[in-house]
């Protein structure tokens, strides 16, 4: 069985999401926050602010006038787009490798972690939730315990698999019976690392709504359908992908329909060209 001395050893091993990220959504949070409080957070990280302007001044946006400034950025884009832009720079590189153990080869979890973001905060959108910026971050970096699961998963595949298969366990109970531990609760323990927010550090532990209370917590719930969705469409299905249950009390507790995640899968795909188009310049 992993010990959790050891993985612990393997988090703080592990690069962690930049402190801008946590930052801004503090400020985000904040109902007096003003877009110059939102720029001012952004200014002082060069890297972040580089690659803001950089994606923000490429042909995708076709701006007539380049942004020189991250407070340029803001008003020419507006503040989600922005804070969209640095979310996913935050989160390209410790989601971006393959994660073998899982079934997903390089790129595969960055796609499908990015995929579950936008259609979370779709969701949050949807049903007027606050802390709509939340709900996307926590949903493009909720499977960062499989980082450092990946390869103990792999080297129990066998018995996980045999768990699933024969046993009808799902693969986070699978997970959890053989390492003794599964991706959800080791994402929320790096989270707390990494200083996350309270409240995302609850989505990320309870984003396969294990504990089925949490149901009644409408931003776990949104970040949970916004899973599903994504593997309704085929995006990030994994070796885990097909051993999760759907708990249709999600979509009541939502007041979610058949039709509205029709309508939400259909938005998705309009807008899917131009966020692989966007992936490629972040």
């Amino acid at each position: 069985m992993t010990t959790l001395q050891n993985l612990m050893k393997e988090i703080k091993k592990l690069k962690p999401i930049p402190a801008v990220a946590n930052q801004l959504l503090t400020v985000v949070d904040n109902p007096d926050s003003s877009m110059e409080d939102i720029a001012n957070v952004i200014q002082y990280d060069p890297a972040i602010t580089a690659s803001v302007l950089k994606t923000c001044n490429s042909a995708f946006f076709g701006l007539k006038n380049p942004a020189e400034s991250i407070k340029d950025a803001v008003n020419m884009l507006g503040t989600d787009q922005v804070i969209e832009l640095v979310l996913l720079k935050s989160g390209a590189k410790a989601l971006s490798g393959s994660q073998k153990g899982y079934g997903m080869e390089g790129g595969d979890m960055w796609k499908y972690s990015v995929s579950s973001a936008v259609i979370a905060k779709q969701v949050a959108v949807k049903l007027s939730l606050k802390n709509k910026n939340t709900i996307f971050t926590s949903a493009l970096v909720k499977d960062i315990g499989k980082i450092i699961l990946e390869v103990h998963v792999s080297d129990s595949s066998k018995k996980i698999k045999d768990l699933v298969e024969n046993k009808g366990f799902s693969f986070g109970e699978a997970e959890k019976k053989v390492l003794g531990i599964d991706h959800a609760e080791l994402g929320a323990m790096i989270a707390k690392m990494w200083k996350f927010s309270p409240r995302m550090i609850k989505i990320i532990r309870n984003h396969h709504l294990a504990d089925e209370k949490m149901i009644k917590d409408k931003e776990i719930a949104a970040v949970y359908l916004a899973d599903c969705i994504c593997m309704m469409m085929g995006q990030g299905v994994g070796s885990d992908g097909l051993s999760y249950r759907f708990k249709a009390q999600a979509m009541k507790q939502l007041g979610f329909s058949a039709n509205d995640v029709s309508m939400i899968i259909a938005e998705f795909g309009i807008n899917m060209q131009e966020v692989e188009e966007l992936l490629n310049i972040v």
